[in-house]
C-alpha cells in the first residue's frame, strides 16, 4: 500500500523546461505541474475530515439533549440507530478518510513533490550561462535551490490543505451555532472577523521579514561554504580571524531577522490568546443567558462551548501554519530572484547537432565586450585550417581566454560569427559543440568523485582498457595506484576531494590530460596544459600531447613561449586584436612584439618586466 502511493507521483519528470515565471502564483503553478490531481485529492480529504469533525460536535449536542430528556429504559430503543450511525462515523468513516488523506500527503506528496521541484530547478540551473555562476556563490545557489523547493511545497500544500480545512471547519461552526440560535452564532462571527484582522495585520509583516531572512540565510551559507571551499587560501594568508568576522557579519544579519520575527510572533500570540478568551467568555455568557430564557437546550450550550475550546487550540495552530505559510512565500519570492533568470546562452529551437569532419575554425569579424560596449574582442578575424596547430600569445587581458570561451560558446558573440566546418556554432546544440572540443586548463578542477569517475568523464562509455591506455599516456598510472582516501578506497576508486584538493597540482593535471586523451575530440584546446608539472613529467607527457595533436585542430595558450614555438602558426593578440601572426622563426625575424616578448623571457615565461618596461617608456 505504501509503495503504491509512493509511486503515484514521479519525482524525476523528463519534461521540457523553460524560463520559470516571476510571479509568485505562476512560479508555484509552474513547479506544481503533474502534481495537481494528488493535491486535489489532498484538499478533498481535508475538507471531508473538517465536515466529519464538525458533525461530531453536532452529534455531541444531540447526545447531551437525549440524555437529558429521555429515560434510561427507552434510550437505546429510541436512539439506537442514530448512535450506531455515530459509531460508524467515529470507528470506520473518519479513520478511513484520515488514512487516505495521510497516505496522499505523506507517501505521495511530501517526498515526491519537492523532489520534482528540486529536479526541475536543477535541470534549469545546470544549463545556465557561465556568467550566472560567476555572479553567485555556489553555496548560495544550492541553498536557494533546496529551500525554494521545500517552500513551494509548503506554500501550495498549506493553502490547499490547511486553509481548505479551516474554511470548511469555521463555516461548519457558524452553521451549528446558528442552528441553535442566531444570537449564539454572533460571538463566533465577530471572532472570525477579529481573527482575520489579526492575520491581515501580522502575516504581511512576517512575510517581509521571512523574505529578508531567506536571503540572509542563503548569504550566510554562501559565505561559510566559500571559506571552506577556499580553506587553503585562508590558511596560506593566516586569515582565520578575518574569515570569522566575514561570516559573523552574515550571521548577525540573519540573527537580526530572527529577532524581529520572534517579536512579531509574541505580539501575535498574545493578541490571539486575548481574542480567544473574549470568545469563550462571550459564548459562555450568551449561552447561559439563552438557556435561562429557554431559547436553547443544554446540548446547544455544551456544543458551543466545546467548539470554542476546539477553536482556541485550532486558532493557535492556524497562527503557526499561517506564519509558516508566509515565511515560505517569502522564501519562494527570494528564490525566484535567482532561479527565474533567463538563460543567456540557449540552443535555437530544433538546433541540429554539430558534425565535425575536418575541424576548420573561422572567427568571422567577431566582437565581444562582456556587455561593456568596448574592449576585450574587437572585429577579430581568424581562420584556422583543419588540422592546424596554432598558439595564442599575449599578455594577461589580451583576449586569449575570452576567444576560447566564445569558441566553447560559454558566451554568445555580440557581432560576427564563429564557424566550425562551415557550421555557425550559434545554430547547433551546445552539447554537440562541446562534445567535439577537448580542453586542458591551467587551473584543473576535478569532481569530488573517484579517480575513475573523473577520467571517464571524458568518455563515459569507454572500456577499462581504453581508460588504462589514456592513464599510461598521461604518465599517471604510478601515482594513481598509490592513492588511498579516508574511507579506505584505493587506486582508481579513491575519491579526490572537492575540486581535487587531495591531489597535487601535477597529479590533477595528469588526470585532466588522461581525461582529454580518452575523450579524443577533433578539436583540442590547451591552456597552459603542462604548467603544473615538473620538468621530468612534463617532458614525458609532452611527447604524448604531440601524438594526441596528430590529426586534430589545436589551439594552445601559453605564457611559456618555448612550449608553443614548434606549432604551425603563432597568433599574437593585444587588447582584443590580432597584431602579429606567423611561425616562430618568421615572428622572430620580424622583430615585433613577439620577438620582444621572446627576448625578455627569463626561463621561458612572459614576466612582469615587459609591462614595467612599457610603463617606464610611457612615463
Amino acid at each position: 500500500m505504501f509503495r503504491w502511493f509512493e509511486q503515484r507521483l514521479h519525482a524525476f519528470p523528463d519534461i521540457e523546461l523553460r524560463e520559470p515565471p516571476r510571479g509568485l502564483v505562476a512560479f508555484c503553478m509552474y513547479y506544481t505541474k503533474g502534481a495537481w490531481p494528488w493535491i486535489g485529492l489532498m484538499a478533498l480529504g481535508a475538507a471531508s475530515i473538517a465536515v466529519l469533525e464538525v458533525s461530531l460536535f453536532a452529534f455531541l449536542g444531540n447526545i447531551v439533549d437525549w440524555l437529558s430528556n429521555q429515560s434510561r429504559e427507552t434510550f437505546l430503543a429510541n436512539e439506537g440507530a442514530r448512535l450506531a450511525l455515530i459509531a460508524g462515523v467515529v470507528l470506520v468513516v473518519l479513520p478511513t478518510v484520515v488514512l487516505f488523506h495521510s497516505l496522499v500527503i505523506h507517501q505521495t506528496l511530501l517526498g515526491n513533490y519537492p523532489m520534482r521541484v528540486r529536479w526541475m530547478i536543477h535541470r534549469y540551473l545546470i544549463r545556465q550561462s557561465m556568467a550566472f555562476f560567476q555572479d553567485e556563490f555556489a553555496g548560495r545557489v544550492s541553498t536557494k535551490l533546496m529551500q525554494t523547493a521545500l517552500a513551494v511545497r509548503e506554500t501550495v500544500m498549506k493553502l490547499l490543505d490547511v486553509l481548505n480545512y479551516v474554511v470548511v471547519y469555521f463555516t461548519g461552526t457558524l452553521i451549528i451555532a446558528a442552528s441553535a440560535d442566531w444570537r449564539l452564532m454572533m460571538p463566533f462571527a465577530v471572532w472570525v472577523v477579529g481573527y482575520i484582522g489579526l492575520l491581515r495585520f501580522f502575516i504581511p509583516k512576517m512575510r517581509v521579514i521571512s523574505e529578508e531572512q531567506a536571503d540572509a540565510r542563503s548569504t550566510m551559507t554562501g559565505r561559510i561554504v566559500d571559506s571552506y571551499t577556499n580553506i587553503a587560501t585562508v590558511k596560506l594568508f593566516s586569515h582565520s580571524n578575518r574569515e570569522e568576522e566575514y561570516a559573523r557579519e552574515s550571521l548577525l544579519t540573519f540573527q537580526d531577522t530572527v529577532n524581529r520575527q520572534m517579536r512579531l510572533v509574541t505580539k501575535f500570540y498574545f493578541s490571539l490568546y486575548m481574542l480567544n478568551c473574549i470568545l469563550l467568555f462571550s459564548v459562555g455568557s450568551i449561552g447561559i443567558w439563552l438557556w435561562l430564557g429557554e431559547a436553547v437546550t443544554i446540548g446547544a450550550v455544551a456544543v458551543s462551548i466545546g467548539l470554542v475550546l476546539r477553536l482556541n487550540g485550532m486558532s493557535q495552530w492556524i497562527m503557526w501554519e499561517m506564519s509558516a505559510l508566509f515565511e515560505n512565500i517569502g522564501t519562494v519570492q527570494d528564490g525566484m530572484a535567482s532561479i527565474a533568470q533567463p538563460q543567456l546562452v540557449t540552443d535555437m529551437p530544433g538546433a541540429p547537432a554539430l558534425h565535425v569532419s575536418k575541424g576548420g575554425i573561422v572567427f568571422d569579424h567577431v566582437r565581444f565586450h562582456y556587455g561593456k560596449g568596448k574592449g576585450v574582442i574587437d572585429d577579430l578575424a581568424l581562420t584556422i585550417r583543419p588540422g592546424e596547430k596554432i598558439g595564442l600569445v599575449g599578455r594577461s587581458g589580451a583576449g586569449k581566454s575570452t576567444l576560447v570561451s566564445l569558441l566553447l560558446r560559454f558566451y554568445d558573440v555580440e557581432a560576427g560569427r564563429i564557424l566550425i566546418d562551415g557550421q555557425d556554432i550559434a545554430e547547433v546544440t551546445q552539447e554537440s559543440l562541446r562534445a567535439n572540443i577537448a580542453m586542458v586548463t591551467q587551473d584543473t578542477s576535478l569532481l569530488h568523485r573517484s579517480v575513475r569517475d573523473n577520467i571517464l568523464y571524458g568518455r563515459p562509455d569507454a572500456t577499462e582498457a581504453m581508460m588504462l591506455e589514456a592513464v599510461n599516456r598521461a604518465e599517471a598510472c604510478d601515482f594513481i595506484q598509490s592513492l588511498t582516501d579516508p574511507k579506505g578506497r584505493k587506486g582508481f576508486d579513491a575519491h579526490v576531494g572537492e575540486r581535487g584538493v587531495k591531489l597535487s597540482g601535477g597529479q590533477r593535471q595528469r588526470i585532466a590530460i588522461a581525461r582529454v586523451i580518452l575523450k579524443d575530440a577533433p578539436i583540442l584546446i590547451l591552456d597552459e596544459a603542462t604548467s603544473a608539472l615538473d620538468s621530468e613529467v612534463e617532458a614525458a607527457i609532452q611527447d604524448n600531447l604531440y601524438r594526441l595533436m596528430e590529426g586534430k585542430t589545436v589551439i594552445a595558450i601559453a605564457h611559456r613561449l618555448s612550449t608553443i614555438a614548434a606549432l604551425d602558426r603563432l597568433i599574437v593578440m593585444d587588447r582584443g586584436r590580432i597584431v602579429e601572426e606567423g611561425t616562430h622563426e618568421e615572428l622572430i625575424a620580424r622583430g615585433g612584439i613577439y620577438a620582444g616578448l621572446w627576448a625578455r623571457q627569463s626561463g621561458g615565461f612572459l614576466g612582469f618586466d615587459d609591462r614595467v618596461s612599457e610603463e617606464m617608456a610611457a612615463e
